[in-house]
């Protein structure tokens, strides 16, 4: 492994665990543009699940006396009904295309956000609603890594305080991305360059999700409020450039 190459995923993993420990969601969509520099596209996705993982595991345990068990359930139980059908898409499905499906979506609701600030926020669950988002969760957590997508932007349509938005997307993100772990690692995907990577990324993953939520606990709502609307609205900015870039791109 070069130098090169180790400087791009320590970059990487600190961009995204910072993200993910501030806002519960983003490693990803933070640390996959420097990762695909320098890694082929297969052990960046596979690089992402799992640090992810590592990282959600902090932010859950970090919000754990907030949790609504009945909430995350309706949430969680949907989602793992959902992660065969994803799996069953996986070779079929154009993810490119999909990606950008999320990412439009994510900058649709980010921009909308952003313009109407006083929106007023729903104060009442939506049970059926949310099993549905769960559901979709699972399915995109399987083909694209993206379980977090939707119930960030279906949380943030809530009247929920941030310890009440994170208590459901950190363990939802949590189970589901490691359940797509061991698959990765079944389908042979967790290889030998992976485990490198992961041994590069894991110190600056794991202290950079400690700075996030050390920053995430002295946050006022109105600023964890704010900064969950840019972050929706940067992630998709990110990924659906990043996707529309990479089907432009001369070949």
């Amino acid at each position: 492994m070069t130098l090169e190459t180790i400087i791009f995923i320590a970059i990487g993993a600190a961009m995204g665990g910072l993200v993910n420990g501030l806002a519960g969601f983003g490693t990803g969509l933070f640390a996959l543009s420097w990762w695909l520099q320098v890694l082929p596209p297969t052990s960046a996705v596979a690089l992402v699940v799992v640090l992810s993982f590592v990282s959600g595991i902090q932010g859950a345990f970090a919000v754990r006396q907030a949790l609504n068990w009945p909430r995350l359930a309706r949430f969680l139980l949907p989602a793992c009904l959902g992660l065969p059908f994803g799996f069953a898409m996986l070779d079929a499905l154009n993810t490119g295309m999909l990606k950008i499906l999320v990412g439009s979506l994510l900058l649709v609701f980010g921009g909308f956000f952003v313009l109407r600030p006083h929106f007023v926020r729903w104060r009442e669950d939506h049970k059926i609603a949310d099993m549905g988002v769960g559901f979709i969760g699972g399915v995109l957590g399987a083909v694209a890594g993206l379980s977090g997508a939707l119930p960030t932007i279906w949380s943030a349509l809530h009247d929920w305080h941030k310890g009440e938005q994170r208590a459901v997307l950190q363990p939802f993100n949590v189970v589901i991305l490691g359940v797509v772990t061991v698959v990765f690692g079944w389908r042979g995907l967790l290889d030998h360059q992976l485990w490198l990577a992961v041994t590069v990324a894991l110190p600056f993953s794991i202290i950079s999700a400690q700075i996030g939520i050390y920053v995430y606990r002295r946050l006022s709502e109105p600023q964890y409020r704010q900064i969950l609307i840019w972050l929706i609205l940067i992630s998709g900015t990110v990924l659906a450039g990043r996707e529309l870039g990479a089907m432009l791109a001369p070949r």
